[in-house]
């Protein structure tokens, strides 16, 4: 991959995974709000990979559980993201309307099967302790909505960015 596709690449991953990651947290701590009286929760329990169980019955918001709560799903977010946009870059039809909304919703099944099938008990995301089904449905629905947005985000940017001139000559 050439410089201007791994740069285009990276900030279709980072745009697509924070927005991912901004729309999955919100679902997260009204989930938990509504199931635990503790809209931190859920996001808390997200650190047990460096807290151990402490973090899954921590309630409060704090530095330790929820700053390393929310770093760890942003960043994993963000993975996600980068993977659906290696796939968009492969498979251009991703990247816009119906495209990007199957993509994004294939991509959030294989993270929640990946989290919950193949990752070891320290490394799942932690807020499945905290959280119904349903409202995990929620998380990685609102994962997905949060992918597709993104990609139209970064994909009308793309557009409304003037064509590069050839070379030797002025745009």
């Amino acid at each position: 991959m050439d410089r201007p596709a791994a740069r285009a690449t990276a900030v279709h991953a980072l745009v697509a995974g924070s927005l991912a990651s901004l729309l999955s947290c919100a679902v997260l701590a009204w989930a938990g709000r509504r199931e635990n009286a503790s809209a931190a929760a859920p996001l808390n329990a997200v650190s047990h990979w460096y807290w151990d169980d402490e973090a899954l019955q921590h309630d409060g918001v704090d530095a330790a559980h929820t700053a390393t709560g929310y770093a760890t799903h942003h960043a994993t977010s963000v993975f996600w993201a980068g993977l659906f946009a290696l796939a968009c870059r492969r498979q251009p039809a991703l990247r816009r309307g119906k495209g990007a909304l199957m993509g994004s919703a294939a991509t959030s099944a294989l993270a929640c099967f990946v989290d919950f099938q193949l990752t070891p008990r320290r490394f799942t995301p932690g807020f499945e302790h905290r959280l119904s089904r349903p409202a995990l449905a929620g998380v990685y629905a609102a994962f997905a909505l949060g992918l597709a947005l993104g990609t139209a985000a970064v994909e009308r940017r793309r557009n409304a960015a003037p064509a590069a001139a050839p070379p030797g000559q002025l745009p």
